[in-house]
């Protein structure tokens, strides 16, 4: 089985989800298949087949997170030993050397990425081409808008 990294923050954030999903949603909505259900006909109940259908939905992504949970690979930043190199957790400072434009990214796993809140995906152009560099470094990132140049200015674990 394939090992999903995930910093300890995003771990902590997936365990806080599911368990709302089994503690406050999941029964929500089997209260609402009763409350249904006592509306006597199914066979044309609106609610019925609403609350079925979030039903469905609440159930599939307890399995997801369940699965991701079991593969995940927890990484904590702040315990990396990398010697200043990009690495999965990393926060990085760039410089777009077009514009002059300065940004500061965190490599996080998937379900973590959220680039209002800085953090980008491992698998994501830009962290692909920062992964292994070093401060100093210039990493042409393919995007899909074209190529752009960033230089990083710093690389912390925190």
């Amino acid at each position: 089985m394939n090992k999903t990294p995930l910093t300890k923050a995003g771990a902590e954030m997936l365990r806080a989800e599911l368990h709302r999903l089994k503690t406050v949603d999941r029964p929500r909505v089997i209260d609402a298949i009763a409350e249904a259900r006592s509306h006597g006909d199914l066979s044309e109940n609106a609610e019925y087949d609403a609350a079925k259908e979030r039903q469905g939905f609440i159930e599939g992504r307890i399995k997801e997170i369940e699965g991701k949970l079991a593969s995940a690979q927890i990484i904590d930043p702040k315990l990396l030993d990398a010697d200043g190199r990009c690495v999965f957790g990393a926060t990085v400072d760039l410089e777009d050397l077009e514009s002059g434009e300065t940004v500061t990214y965190q490599i996080v796993g998937e379900d973590e990425a959220d680039l209002k809140a800085g953090k980008i995906s491992v698998s994501s152009p830009i962290a692909r081409a920062l992964i292994g560099k070093y401060a100093g470094d210039v990493a042409e990132v393919q995007a899909p808008g074209g190529a752009r140049e960033y230089e990083i200015l710093d690389v912390r674990y925190v």
